[in-house]
């Protein structure tokens, strides 16, 4: 997986397991309890960190593991399993497809619509997007350039008018034009969660009404930089609207990334794509087995 090549995410964590065998080459408690701060200290919450540990002392136990390399063996299969959700990791292979962008404002949103635009168009798939973030200033704008950028159409309305408007127009515009794949930006206001819900709820209904026949996608957007941030996120988030996937962007920017491990088992959410970078093709589909041999490469 390409992020690899760039940045080792989680460093900081495979040298400490070094460390911590060579403190603790008995790999009692002490080894333990060294790792689980090691994983809290790269962003795994606390709840997945003991989980993994209480994993791996049951391995280490039950396969009289006494080696380093068998230790790293080990938690890259429990990591593997933890973040593995099977087909959960996929985007829907049917079409028509309408995929709802969710998060909050800074976290790389727009950027990774036009994105996902960019891949679909070159998988030859008729693509439209909708500027529903009609609150933020120059949403629609910004969307526009991306669009025209990527070459494909952008529907948008006047700042401030009701998005469920957007997403009305949007969807008779891709019917008429047989679109592919329809992505609407939404607006990312937690500090106003009921208003926010009430808005995706209404933005559900029509999608239900005018396009039943299209699958559905909605995807929070979070940036790995934010570390605990993003878990809060994710938390707020999957309590205000139904997250079929999560996309973690700059995850060329982190040193940690135990984000990512936190939110898939603690929140049950799959991860579709990892961002790596700036350019249209740096947003990668999602395999955990990748992943996880990238953390432990050497």
């Amino acid at each position: 997986m390409a992020l690899f090549e760039k940045k080792s995410i989680f460093r900081k964590f495979i040298d400490s397991i070094t460390m911590a065998v060579y403190d603790n080459p008995e790999l009692g408690p002490e080894f333990l309890d060294q790792l689980e701060e090691s994983l809290v200290m790269a962003d795994v919450g606390i709840e997945t960190s003991s989980k993994i540990i209480e994993e791996l002392n049951k391995a280490i136990n039950y396969k009289y593991i006494t080696r380093e390399r068998e230790i790293k063996k080990e938690l890259s299969r429990i990591l593997e399993e933890l973040m593995d959700k099977g087909e959960r990791n996929l985007m829907t292979d049917k079409y028509p497809l309408i995929i709802l962008m969710i998060g909050i404002n800074g976290g790389g949103k727009t950027t990774t619509i036009a994105k996902l635009a960019h891949m679909y168009k070159k998988q030859g798939k008729n693509v439209m997007l909708a500027a529903a973030d009609t609150f933020r200033a120059a949403a629609a704008e910004q969307l526009q350039l991306w669009g025209e950028r990527v070459g494909v159409r952008v529907i948008r309305h006047e700042e401030g008018t009701d998005p469920t408007a957007v997403i009305y127009d949007a969807i008779q515009s891709a019917k008429a034009n047989n679109a592919d794949v329809l992505i609407c930006d939404t607006a990312g206001r937690l500090q106003n969660k009921v208003n926010l819900m009430k808005e995706l709820e209404k933005m559900s209904k029509v999608i239900s009404r005018e396009w039943p026949e299209a699958e559905r996608e909605n995807l929070l957007v979070l940036d790995a930089t934010t570390g605990k941030n993003a878990v809060s996120q994710a938390e707020e988030f999957s309590g205000i609207t139904d997250i079929t996937g999560i996309v973690l962007t700059k995850m060329d920017g982190t040193a940690r990334g135990g984000i990512s491990i936190t939110i898939t088992d603690e929140f049950d959410m799959p991860i579709k794509f990892i961002g790596v970078g700036e350019k249209m093709e740096d947003l990668l589909p999602f395999n955990a087995h990748d992943f996880v041999e990238g953390i432990f490469d050497e």
